[in-house]
């Protein structure tokens, strides 16, 4: 199914790129988050009239984003847990806990902004954790696991 892209979407297209995706990718999550339309004359022509209006709006998020990454720059969060004699965790830690730690600390962050590339984290330790605010922008949030 063709669609024509809202919106930049990694791994996928820049905005106005027509591409071709599985019909369920496209009726289950691109158009209904409004990131795509299909592909079609009418839309086509649609499209062409709003390019601009969309394009300064993706400039906006862009900035914005930016402007959240350089808060987040340089960040450290301290979360306590409960551990064992050599290091290991009760349990674990995860996203949501931190994004619990960075709320706390006033950088506002959603859960889905958090990569975590291996996983929750079982350890006591420090650990560099990838924030990706936009498509385009990403920052590194230290995370120092303490114990109780």
């Amino acid at each position: 199914m063709e669609v024509i892209l809202l919106d930049k979407v990694v791994s996928l297209g820049q905005l106005g790129d027509v591409v071709n995706v599985k019909p369920g990718y496209a009726r289950n999550f691109l158009i209904p988050q409004g990131i795509a339309v299909r592909a079609s004359k009418a839309n086509l022509e649609s499209f062409e009239a709003r390019r601009a209006e969309l394009e300064r709006e993706q400039t906006a998020r862009l900035t914005e984003a930016q402007k959240r990454a350089d808060q987040m720059a340089g960040l450290a969060v301290e979360i306590p847990v409960k551990a064992g004699d050599e290091g290991k965790l009760f349990g674990s830690v995860g996203a949501q806990d931190i994004v619990d730690a960075m709320n706390a600390n006033g950088v506002s962050v959603e859960r889905s902004e958090i990569r975590m590339g291996d996983g929750p984290i079982r350890q006591v330790g420090e650990y560099e954790i990838e924030v990706r605010v936009h498509p385009d922008v990403a920052t590194a949030v230290a995370v120092n696991v303490i114990p109780e």
